[in-house]
């Protein structure tokens, strides 16, 4: 059915394009200067070098080649499954992870802003970040309530 395939390459990539630009105007205030302090979150610039937590940031160079290959594969899969119900978390997630991605090729790291230490001090995040768990949380549910996407 090619309609039901427009659609979804549609979706999929206005909502890709739409977490990419979105991000990456967000990541630009803070680039260029932009800070913001609270007793709980504080608004700052951190150049993560790794994955959350900093983990895989000896993987130096590298690292943004690895996350290339997977993040094309998970794009290259979406387009196998070509179901509707995948389109836009799968957009959601493609437009976080490669502005995230895009980041590593020009700053040498992710640019990360929100900062939580209220209670207890967690990693530095941002939207992107955010947008990628969004994702993966829809992309639970349309597996483990399989009815939920129908062709």
């Amino acid at each position: 059915m090619p309609n039901q395939s427009l659609r979804f390459s549609v979706v999929l990539l206005f909502a890709l394009v739409g977490v990419f630009i979105v991000d990456q105007n967000i990541k630009t205030l803070f680039v260029e200067g932009f800070r913001y302090y609270t007793e709980c979150i504080d608004l700052i610039l951190v150049y993560n070098k790794g994955v959350a937590f900093s983990m895989f940031a000896f993987l130096d160079e590298y690292l943004k080649y690895i996350q290339l290959v997977m993040v094309s594969g998970v794009l290259l899969y979406l387009f196998y499954l070509k179901e509707l119900c995948y389109a836009l978390p799968g957009g959601i997630l493609l437009g976080a992870a490669f502005s995230n991605i895009y980041d590593r090729f020009i700053h040498e790291g992710v640019v990360d802003m929100v900062y939580w230490h209220c209670g207890f001090n967690f990693a530095v995040f941002n939207f992107a970040d955010v947008m990628i768990d969004l994702a993966v949380v829809w992309f639970l549910i349309l597996n483990f309530k399989p009815h939920i996407c129908k062709s």
